[in-house]
């Protein structure tokens, strides 16, 4: 098993992302996931972020952010050959943990029904799906 660091998210990690995200079945890249739209997004939410390093390659991420009331995750990825070592669920952890630390009691995610690996792993590590909500969206 190779060594992987865990460290912020920063905006020059953004090729490296985008790159990821855009392999990864599931997670829905959209033109809010710009450079502009990532460097709004870290400076909004400061520290929140990270990213799984492993040989000076980006193998895993998550965002997090709040809007003072709830947490939100976005765009958790884990490079195949990276998968089943917990990174994901360190990344999912250490967000949290820095949620609670700044009064954050709460944290939603979206999660795309097709994705049912996304589904089972969200679920085996406790999250529990909330069937009773529907969620809209608006679109500038």
């Amino acid at each position: 098993m190779a060594t992987v660091r865990y460290r912020e998210m920063i905006p020059v990690d953004f090729d490296a992302l985008h790159d990821l995200w855009s392999q990864t079945p599931g997670v829905g890249v959209t033109k809010r996931d710009s450079p502009e739209g990532l460097s709004f997004f870290l400076e909004r939410n400061p520290g929140l972020s990270a990213i799984a390093e492993s040989g000076g390659q980006i193998v895993g991420a998550i965002m997090c952010g709040h809007d003072g009331r709830n947490g939100y995750l976005h765009h958790l990825v884990v490079y195949p050959p990276f998968r089943r070592q917990g990174i994901a669920s360190r990344l999912v952890q250490r967000s949290l943990d820095l949620l609670e630390q700044i009064g954050v009691q709460k944290c939603h995610l979206f999660i795309h029904r097709y994705n049912e690996s996304g589904l089972k792993f969200w679920e085996s590590i406790g999250w529990k799906e909330r069937i009773e909500l529907t969620m809209a969206s608006y679109m500038f």
